[in-house]
């Protein structure tokens, strides 16, 4: 069933009493009546519009539910939500002389997007060589002074019980202290747009590096940072549980790059999955369905052109830091990695 075109309405219709005595100055100019509508996009599950209206409102401030809030002065507001789920959506009216009052309602989002691409990890053995390649050796550090050398062997990297497992063991080797493994898709798998999805358990340790990244295809003719860099997730060892997502271009490498953080305190002892949602306008980054970092896109940046995925794990380095000696292994799980449009 279709209503107004693409859309169906389900209407949401709450009411808050306003006071009855308008000498009771209390509550005089206290927004009331508040009704909620909230239609769904039926072509693209995720996207929902929502209106709000109340008797002596200027504005209203929507909470998504997700760690997402917008203002509106109309009252109306259009979201595209990254992950299916059930959310608690707050509304809040604002009255010219700054009084408030809100309402909360529960929506459940189910999204149309397709599955195009996904490793689920379920059989043992190395990771699958369709979907994987390595990136060898040390190769100077990788730009970023890194002290592991990198391997396909199974004591740095196997898919056991469903899980990826990425180790770093601290061993002489290749004439280098650490050994551990970096998964590329590199001419295997390449995409523009999406939502990505990657369910990790992270090690522990000073120096640990693991990180869940892409990098723009044209990498061979187009050199990064001009390429681009996509950093869905970075954690290091020195700053336990402090997730990064960060985006690297020209003029915003290095140090310089954009992102934001945000702190996960089971980010080592339990899964959660860590994601972007990337368009031609904007990318969201979140963990478990929270957004923490939105990043306008356009024109201007690499990141309207294919990328391809990269998920390891290294030691030290200028953002791994300072190496704790007494860190003999370390090791990343992945349950799976998916890739939706």
């Amino acid at each position: 069933m279709r209503y107004l075109g693409k859309y169906m309405l389900i209407v949401l219709v709450i009411f808050l009493s306003g006071c009855s005595k308008d000498q009771d100055n209390g509550n005089a100019g206290m927004p009331s009546d508040i009704e909620l509508k909230v239609s769904q996009n039926m072509d693209n599950a995720a996207t929902v519009v929502f209106t709000a209206t109340a008797a002596n409102a200027v504005s209203y401030e929507f909470d998504f539910g997700n760690g997402v809030f917008e203002v509106s002065s109309t009252g109306t507001v259009t979201y595209n939500y990254p992950v299916a789920g059930t959310y608690t959506v707050k509304v809040t009216a604002k009255s010219a002389q700054g009084k408030v009052a809100t309402q909360k309602t529960d929506f459940k989002i189910a999204t149309s997007e397709s599955l195009i691409w996904a490793d689920e990890f379920d059989k043992a053995g190395a990771p699958d060589p369709d979907k994987w390649g390595y990136n060898l050796g040390n190769n100077n550090g990788w730009g970023n002074n890194e002290l592991e050398y990198y391997t396909s062997r199974p004591e740095n990297v196997v898919v056991v019980d469903g899980k990826l497992k990425i180790m770093l063991k601290k061993e002489n080797y290749s004439g280098f202290g650490y050994t551990s493994a970096r998964l590329s898709s590199k001419g295997k798998f390449n995409f523009k747009y999406g939502r990505v999805e990657f369910k990790a358990k992270l090690p522990t340790g000073g120096g640990t590096w693991p990180a869940f990244w892409a990098l723009g295809s044209n990498i061979d003719t187009t050199p990064w940072p001009a390429c681009g860099e996509i950093d869905i997730m970075e954690h290091v060892g020195n700053q336990q549980n402090k997730i990064y997502s960060t985006l690297h271009y020209p003029g915003h490498y290095g140090g310089s790059g954009v992102g934001k953080t945000t702190m996960i305190p089971t980010a080592s002892t339990e899964f959660h999955v860590y994601s972007v949602e990337w368009t031609a306008t904007q990318m969201k980054f979140a963990v478990d369905g929270v957004v923490f970092h939105t990043f306008a896109n356009d024109s201007s940046t690499p990141f309207n052109s294919n990328f391809f995925l990269i998920v390891n794990l290294a030691m030290g380095g200028n953002f791994g830091g300072a190496v704790d000696p007494a860190v003999n292994g370390a090791t990343l799980e992945v349950d799976y990695i998916r890739v939706y449009k």
